[in-house]
Parts: C-alpha cells; sequence; structure tokens
C-alpha cells in the first residue's frame, strides 16, 4: 500500500541484518506524476496507467536481480502486489482487459526466468497494516504534490479495502508477517525493536537464520 511507512520498516530491517537495500524510486519517474494527474481524456489517449505499471515491472524485476547479489537484501516492495495495482488499475477501466493479459504474460515471463536464480520468490513477506485514514495522513504529511489531490482518494480506498484479501487469499509464497502500524507506531524505538525482533523470528521459524542458508530476501510491504 501506499504511505504507510515501507521506507522505515525497510531501512530498519536492512540495518538489522546487515543487509543491502532496495527502495522504490519515485524520483524521475514522470509517468508516476501523470498518472495521478492527467486527465480522464489524457488517460485514456496516452494509457498512463498501463506505461505505470510496466515501469514498476520493469524496475522490481531488475532490484530483485540486484538483491540476489548479496548475502542478505530487504526490498520495499515486491514484485508479486505489482499484479495487485495492475488488477486494481483495471477493475477501475484505466487498463484494459487486453493490457492486462499482456501485463500478466509479461510477469510470468519474468517469474519463469527467476526459476533459474537462486532465490525466486522473498524468505518473508512484511505486510504493514494501517486504517484508511492514517494512510492518509502520511501521504499528506510526506507532501509529494501529485499524490496530493482530493479526487485521488477513491483510487487510495480502493487499493486499499482489498490489499489485505490479497495478502491473506492470494499470496502464497512466502510466510507473511502482519505489522499494525496503528498499534505499533514505528518511529518509537519499542515498536521498531518489536519489529525486529519478530522478523527474526519469522525467519528462524523458516530456518532461515541458520548461517549456511541461501539468501534471505525480506520483502516489507503495505
Amino acid at each position: 500500500m501506499i504511505g504507510v511507512g515501507k521506507t522505515l520498516a525497510a531501512n530498519l530491517i536492512a540495518d538489522h541484518l546487515d543487509a543491502s537495500l532496495h527502495l522504490e524510486s519515485v524520483e524521475g519517474n514522470v509517468i508516476l506524476e501523470k498518472f495521478y494527474t492527467a486527465t480522464p481524456e489524457e488517460e485514456q489517449a496516452k494509457r498512463y496507467p498501463f506505461l505505470l505499471q510496466l515501469a514498476f515491472l520493469n524496475s522490481r524485476f531488475s532490484d530483485i536481480k540486484r538483491a540476489l547479489e548479496s548475502r542478505h537484501a530487504v526490498l520495499d516492495r515486491s514484485i508479486y502486489e505489482d499484479w495487485y495495482f495492475a488488477r486494481v488499475n483495471t477493475d477501475l477501466g484505466r487498463i484494459s482487459e487486453l493490457e492486462f493479459s499482456l501485463y500478466e504474460n509479461l510477469l510470468a515471463n519474468m517469474m519463469e526466468e527467476l526459476e533459474f536464480f537462486p532465490k525466486k520468490a522473498p524468505d518473508l513477506f512484511v505486510f504493514l497494516h494501517a486504517d484508511f485514514d492514517t494512510i492518509i495522513n502520511r501521504i499528506s504529511r510526506r507532501g509529494r504534490d501529485f499524490e496530493q489531490d482530493a479526487s485521488q482518494l477513491a483510487y487510495f480506498r480502493r487499493l486499499w479495502e482489498g490489499y489485505r484479501d490479497w495478502v491473506e487469499n492470494r499470496y502464497h509464497e512466502s510466510p507473511v508477517l502482519v505489522f499494525d502500524t496503528d498499534r505499533y507506531d514505528l518511529s518509537d524505538p519499542e515498536s521498531q525493536r518489536l519489529l525486529l525482533k519478530l522478523v527474526d523470528q519469522k525467519l528462524a521459524e523458516s530456518a532461515l537464520a541458520d548461517a549456511e542458508c541461501p539468501v534471505p530476501t525480506v520483502v516489507a510491504a503495505r
């Protein structure tokens, strides 16, 4: 999800695991701003939602390949959840069914390529949860102009409403750690320590704390 605190959580986990950190970059992404600011007519003509999902898919695949060069790696967004964003935009009519079919084929081809890498899926998926009002407040505080348009509230709510269902019913690639960022504010050191303790426990439960195991990739999402 947008604005839930992924960057802070990813930094904390990466420091804790002495891991390489791979953050989603929005700097210089001209399509992202157009995605939020284009009129419906411009959106229809230029196909910005589809182009944005392709750009993120390509970026995510590159991040995974770079992450696997490290002993430990943390990504703040998952290639698996990109599908969810594409599906929501398709349901909203911003991406056509034909475009979504092409997107799914490209994603499937990328996932086949990952079969030849040491690790296809993350060892742990960290799902940060917050109430919708909390999400909107955080989006407002970070001050990206293109995210502040009130017309985007319906889109943000649609994403938020289905995200937990996607995690619980569609994501089956790795163990999931659910962390409530309303109850535990990650700006508080005690909450930070709790998050890191839970990450360690989840990795240990999966027998991934052993020094001889393959690269653990922790994905902090939502």
